[in-house]
């Protein structure tokens, strides 16, 4: 049987394989159920029915809703932590085999994702997503001189003693050399024997021919003819419900879908139309109506609440403008000096609108919460969309700035005067202004006040700096603070870098963007047009009327710049200065860090000059 060094196996996938935020759960020990409950579900259909967790007494419609829609019923995970929805669904008969085969495929995932997470340098680029028809012309197809095995055989290899084998397309693969490797433990044995596919379906990223050339090299047989394609029958894919969106959105991913608008349309607006709103999702879309919403509020030093949609609209309504930004906004740029891991964002993944909803204070006041009285530092959030265990996105964000009315942290139902859309969270999603994005739980379903941060994968192995010397093989996220306000940036947004301009009368006109987390407001946005040599204030600084410390808007600016008679090119570079005085870094390179987080270092294009 091959087997492929750590160190070897790095280099491979640094070269070959770009993963994504989204898919990074499993790896952070999601899987939490045994593997005989696994081993005896099969294929979900459409009929399914719920039961509470033992752990929780009173039931939550939008939790078990949003776990019906995303087509997860099936997956239980035992006692959820902290009382989270566990669902029994009914299984479709025409799969004699179970879902040994689907367990096997989170297996396998599990194992290519946590490797990946965890060991292997990566690039950040849009993964080569090919279409099905394709996949399975070119993937797992059948090979000459190779033996044959049923999925009966394939389900048989389930335990480290037996070698684990999983398959694909035609291909049965021998994995127990890589899982030896695998630093995250036996968690990846939760569900060995079986088919990748149904994980690939909710996980589409893994259909680049990078991932299915190494898979190639566990190559052992061939699937029995009659077995091939059973354990995708009558498989939906997850993401059939997500939302129509605008065809003007860049996609960096298409499922989960996750795509910026083109630069130059964010400086139309101060306010960007909800359409062309970036777009950031973990998971599938959940579907939830108003009339069965629910949001559970407990944890310490509260009573427990359950508030509808009606509940929540009863309270003060607050409004607010804030930006929302990426924590991987502008990765591409420390692309371009090292690779690192995470979706391939430009400088779009971020964007500004009014928000409206009830504070977050104000919910806490009404369940009891004493902030003079209470040993709690932390309030948690989870959302509705769920993986595949029903364990949701979470995040948390410090107690002060929950608490505070002056951090008017929202529980919002309106954006830009309207409902929240789907993609952006309907019906509630918590605003924490002046934080990045990933705080900003969408499909909010539960908060919980708390001793502890969330202990959800995106607040502690996810969303973090660390310095330039730290690698996959050094990196320990338990010592580095999770992501909570946002540095300063800023970002030219037209012309875009590499275009063609034809000066007017000598001058070119520049717009672009500038923000700072915290509250703190953009006071100057300086530019240059000669590589950074000399500086200049731009003319024209346009923001919302709020004021440091509450400035959680971000400002767009303008400038006419001078073009030298007969340049043939203009470096353009800008920086922005908040209320605190902080400004940007000059390098990425100084600032580059293995997730590609909080890239923002001066911002520069060169732009081509048409003569006369």
């Amino acid at each position: 049987m091959l087997k492929v060094p750590r160190k070897d196996l790095c280099r491979l996938l640094s070269r070959q394989v770009s993963h994504n935020d989204c898919l990074s759960f499993l790896c952070a020990g999601a899987l939490s159920s045994s593997h005989s409950m696994i081993s005896t579900t099969l294929l979900p259909q459409p009929s399914r029915t719920y039961q509470p967790s033992r752990a929780l007494s009173t039931t939550s419609a939008s939790r078990a809703a949003a776990n019906k829609i995303s087509g997860f019923g099936g997956w239980r995970s035992g006692e959820q932590s902290r009382g989270q929805w566990a669902s029994r669904a009914s299984w479709s008969p025409k799969l004699s085999t179970g879902a040994t085969f689907i367990g096997g495929g989170f297996a396998f995932a599990a194992t290519l994702i946590y490797w990946l997470y965890g060991a292997a340098t990566q690039k950040a680029e849009s993964p080569e997503i090919v279409s099905d028809e394709e996949l399975l012309r070119q993937y797992g197809v059948r090979k000459k001189d190779l033996p044959e095995y049923s999925l009966d055989d394939v389900a048989k290899h389930a335990t480290m003693e037996d070698r684990v084998w999983v398959c694909f397309n035609s291909g049965v693969y021998d994995i127990t050399d890589f899982i030896a490797q695998h630093p995250g433990g036996d968690k990846i044995m939760l569900g060995a024997g079986g088919s990748v596919e149904p994980f690939w379906a909710l996980y589409a990223v893994h259909k680049t021919p990078h991932v299915l050339q190494w898979l190639e090299l566990y190559r052992i047989g061939n699937l029995s003819p009659d077995d091939v394609n059973q354990s995708t029958a009558n498989m939906d894919d997850p993401y059939a419900g997500d939302p129509r969106r605008h065809i003007a959105l860049k996609p960096a991913c298409k499922k989960p879908f996750n795509a910026e608008p083109p630069l130059a349309l964010l400086v139309d607006s101060l306010y960007t139309p909800n359409e062309l709103f970036y777009v950031r999702n973990h998971l599938p879309v959940p579907e939830v109506t108003e009339a069965e919403y629910e949001l559970e509020v407990e944890g310490k030093g509260i009573k427990q609440l359950t508030l509808t949609l009606k509940d929540i609209k009863k309270l003060p309504k607050h409004t607010i403008t804030c930006a929302v930004q990426c924590g991987g906004n502008r990765r591409s740029e420390m692309v371009k000096v090292k690779p690192v891991k995470g979706l391939n964002w430009g400088a779009a993944a971020i964007s500004n609108a009014t928000w409206s909803g009830a504070r977050l204070c104000d919910v806490l006041k009404q369940a009891g919460f004493d902030e003079k009285n209470t040993t709690a530092k932390h309030v948690q959030f989870e959302g509705l969309d769920l993986d595949p265990t029903s364990h949701p996105y979470g995040a948390s964000i410090p107690l002060w700035k929950a608490v505070d009315p002056r951090g008017e942290v929202l529980l919002a139902y309106e954006m830009n005067g309207v409902p929240i859309p789907r993609d952006h969270g309907f019906p509630i999603r918590v605003i924490v202004p002046g934080v990045v994005g990933a705080r900003n739980v969408k499909w909010l379903g539960r908060i919980i006040v708390s001793e502890e941060e969330s202990p959800s994968h995106w607040q502690q192995n996810d969303y973090k700096g660390f310095s330039p010397n730290v690698d996959w093989d050094t990196v320990d996220f338990s010592k580095s603070p999770a992501i909570q306000e946002m540095p300063v940036v800023s970002a030219i947004c037209s012309p875009g870098d590499g275009e063609t301009v034809k000066p007017d009368n000598g001058v070119v006109t520049i717009k672009g963007y500038a923000y700072s987390g915290g509250g703190r407001k953009i006071v100057r946005v300086d530019i240059s047009t000669d590589g950074g040599k000399n500086w200049r204030a731009v003319e024209s600084l346009n923001s919302d009327i709020a004021e440091h410390p509450q400035a959680w808007g971000w400002s767009l600016w303008t400038a006419d710049v001078q073009v030298p008679k007969g340049a043939e090119k203009l470096d353009v570079v800008v920086k922005a200065i908040d209320s605190n005085y902080n400004t940007q870094p000059e390098n990425v390179e100084h600032i580059w860090n293995l997730r590609g987080v909080m890239s923002n270092a001066y911002h520069k294009i060169t732009l081509n000059i048409k003569a006369k």
